[in-house]
């Protein structure tokens, strides 16, 4: 059975001195803000579904360059992980998610790990943390977190850059042990990995599927200061493509 790791890059559960938000990042959060309100109304003009990863890409690569921040390229929807936008502010790499109820956590997927950690093969947590780190080719985390206000006709979007080497988002920062199969099959089998907490953040990789990495995100008040902006948007569309088109010809 494989053993428990500890912190390696000498963290501890304390990681509120990293939190320093966004001051410095952006010349002018208000300008980028309005920015990213208006994509936001604007994408809901012709779609109800919510901003899923894709078109979080794309609509946060309009924002950046609507703000006079230069795009350089994007992933175009590209399924390899890593970064997804490089820009003069850094490399980003774009994630959405959903709030839990009332707005106080969030689960990221992220990396599956099977080249490191499997049924088969179970792996070791400083393997898994390598090929974690090792595979982050971005500067910042761009986070777009939605409520989808209890079914009603409006969707609230938090976006959120957090510096990828943010203490809750390193998995070194974590102390690493098994997780035991409870029932069935895997009663007493290691089903995958979990850590410990940091500030009720922790991570969870699960051999069933796929061994993806997830990232479970509280909304800590440090977690908080790196919001860019919010806003509400009507999901009930006004318009659809043939609309749009007729328009504008």
């Amino acid at each position: 059975m494989s053993t428990i790791v500890q912190p390696q890059n000498g963290l501890t559960a304390d990681a509120s001195s990293d939190a320093n938000g966004l001051p410095g990042i952006f010349e002018n959060l208000e300008v980028i803000g309005n920015y990213f309100k208006q994509a936001v109304e604007g994408y809901h003009l012709i779609n109800s579904s919510p901003i899923n990863e894709a078109t979080w890409e794309d609509i946060n690569a309009l924002v950046f360059s609507s703000s006079g921040i230069e795009v350089y390229s994007k992933s175009d929807g590209s399924h390899l992980p890593g970064m997804d936008i490089n820009c003069s502010l850094g490399k980003i790499s774009n994630k959405s998610a959903k709030y839990s109820k009332n707005r106080k956590t969030f689960d990221i997927s992220s990396y599956r790990l099977t080249s490191v950690c499997s049924e088969k093969r179970c792996g070791t947590p400083t393997e898994i943390i390598a090929e974690i780190n090792g595979r982050k080719n971005f500067d910042y985390y761009s986070f777009i977190v939605r409520d989808d206000n209890g079914g009603c006709e409006s969707t609230t979007y938090d976006w959120m850059l957090i510096p990828s080497n943010y203490a809750v988002l390193d998995p070194s920062a974590y102390t690493w042990e098994p997780m035991i199969g409870k029932t069935g099959k895997n009663k007493d089998a290691q089903t995958g990995w979990k850590t410990n907490e940091i500030h009720g953040c922790s991570m969870k990789i699960s051999f069933s599927m796929s061994s993806q990495l997830w990232i479970h995100i509280e909304m800590t008040d440090d977690i908080k200061k790196f919001i860019v902006a919010s806003t509400t948007a009507s999901n009930v569309p006004k318009f659809n493509y043939i609309d749009l088109l007729t328009k504008l010809h």
